[in-house]
């Protein structure tokens, strides 16, 4: 259901849920009578009352470019928004026109948890939570999956979903990655020793016609732009699983935000240097995107896991382009957070909801799926962010998730310890490399970057990727991202 506030309407608070489940979506029309709000993002957008095509938003545009992420509220819609976690509007009338006050209020900090003599974990009042939370976002009568892997956050989910008794209603499926990382063989064993039926789903390199086909329907539906690199699987999952369409899919992300963000150890030695390196910004600005330089600027908000163009590159390809350097930068200047608490604001609240979890999000509204995120649920946040630190993470050893860590080793042997990080590797070096000629067109035809710019900096992209180095892979990455954009704006019905 779309609600519309109207102008001289009461003054309206609005809110998305505490654990960013369910994202509250808004259209602000351009005259300002009216704003129209939903929890659906394909319902607000094919909303009558939401005038088409929609039109690109430069500020929005120029994040998606240069950080990999538009941080709430903004999208890369004009007059379209999104809250997230601790994410507000207030809605009022001045002057004959609707208002939009928006603020923003982070509360899983690791200051409002409890102390280690005040509370004890609930394991069983977890996994509980997480099989109510499914059970009332299920709808009936259409096959139900999860996303497994080896990790801690689907089998917590699974041995949830198994002592509740549902190994005849669900199906746990899982991508086999290329190489050392793969998981689907763990993730079939797992699901024999629980009693589950599991399927494997396969990358493609060398993507076939119709297989395009299935990822320009794709993009067609998909609401809005998102560059993470597993992007592409899923449009492909379609073509061996067609009854993935319409189904009910669970997916263990979400939880991120409240259970402690803790970063590798690269990451938070080099994020230490952030405040060192921040006098480089205006140099590193013109720096080649495939540079070792321009990561030298980084702010510490920055080095939770954005990636992008140099403000050089994106405003020759994207003239509109603004420089975002000094958002990013007033972050840090008013940061007042350990730097585990500061990963939790901008990686949990931003980066995992609109990058990782947008991915699944966008595969869902594309082909009418039922998507559900256990962990996102508010109860489940509300219980686990209130236990004490030490049952959560290490800050000295930098290790993450001890309670399901335990709970997965005991329940069902999976030490996680011995397994390591493995996470959802996409070969997507390989899709750019034997499927070139698609690639480059579809970046080469899209309308939204400068005709004559774009061309000589695909082909510098392209030119590095047969080198070596940091700069290669970055190269590729970068590629892959044009091409991400361009398929969104070269058919999404909302931009026709």
């Amino acid at each position: 259901m779309v609600n519309q506030y109207c102008v001289d309407q009461e003054r309206l608070h609005l809110r998305a849920d505490s654990g960013g489940e369910a994202p509250l979506y808004l259209y602000s029309d351009p005259q300002a009578r009216y704003v129209l709000y939903t929890e659906s993002l394909p319902a607000l957008l094919a909303d009558a009352r939401v005038t088409k095509p929609l039109l690109i938003c430069d500020e929005g545009m120029s994040f998606l470019l240069q950080s990999g992420v538009v941080p709430q509220p903004k999208t890369v819609y004009r007059q379209v928004y999104v809250l997230g976690i601790g994410d507000q509007v207030v809605l009022s009338t001045q002057a004959g026109r609707v208002v939009m006050t928006f603020s923003q209020q982070f509360d899983f900090l690791h200051r409002h948890r409890a102390q280690a003599d005040e509370c004890i974990p609930d394991a069983e009042a977890i996994l509980q939570r997480l099989t109510q939370a499914t059970m009332a976002r299920l709808k009936p009568n259409r096959n139900s999956y999860l996303f497994h892997s080896a990790g801690k956050d689907s089998n917590t989910l699974a041995l949830a979903f198994a002592e509740a008794g549902l190994q005849d209603q669900i199906t746990l499926i899982s991508h086999q990655s290329k190489g050392d990382k793969d998981e689907s063989r763990m993730s079939q064993a797992i699901a024999q020793r629980l009693g589950f039926s599991h399927r494997i789903l396969h990358e493609s390199d060398q993507i076939k016609p119709l297989q395009q086909q299935a990822i320009i329907a794709h993009f067609e539906r998909a609401p809005l732009p998102c560059v993470d690199n597993v992007s592409l699987a899923y449009p492909l999952y379609v073509e061996q699983m067609p009854e993935l369409m319409g189904s009910n899919l669970i997916d263990g992300m979400g939880n991120d935000a409240y259970i402690g963000h803790v970063p590798g150890r690269a990451e938070y030695r080099r994020q230490s240097y952030a405040g060192l390196l921040k006098h480089l910004r205006p140099l590193v600005r013109y720096a080649r995107s495939e540079s070792l330089f321009h990561v030298a600027g980084r702010t510490q908000a920055e080095w939770t896991g954005m990636t992008g163009f140099s403000y050089r590159d994106a405003v020759r390809i994207y003239p509109a382009c603004l420089d975002v350097a000094p958002y990013w930068q007033s972050i840090d200047a008013q940061n007042q957070l350990d730097y585990f608490d500061l990963r939790a604001a901008i990686r949990g609240k931003i980066i995992d909801a609109e990058i990782f979890t947008r991915k699944v999000r966008n595969f869902a509204d594309a082909v009418s799926a039922n998507l559900i995120l256990p962990w996102a649920n508010a109860s489940v946040a509300e219980y686990v962010s209130r236990l004490p630190e030490c049952y959560l993470f290490d800050r000295k050893q930098l290790k993450n998730k001890l309670l399901l860590r335990d709970l997965l080793k005991q329940r069902i042997g999976l030490d996680s310890d011995a397994i390591g990080k493995m996470g959802f590797n996409y070969d997507s070096r390989s899709i750019v490399l034997q499927n070139w000629s698609w690639i480059q067109h579809e970046i080469n035809h899209c309308r939204l970057w400068h005709g004559a710019a774009m061309p000589t900096l695909l082909m510098r992209l392209r030119r590095r990727m047969d080198g070596r180095g940091w700069g290669a892979a970055v190269s590729g990455r970068l590629i892959y991202r044009l091409f991400l954009i361009s398929m969104w704006h070269n058919y999404n019905i909302y931009l026709s």
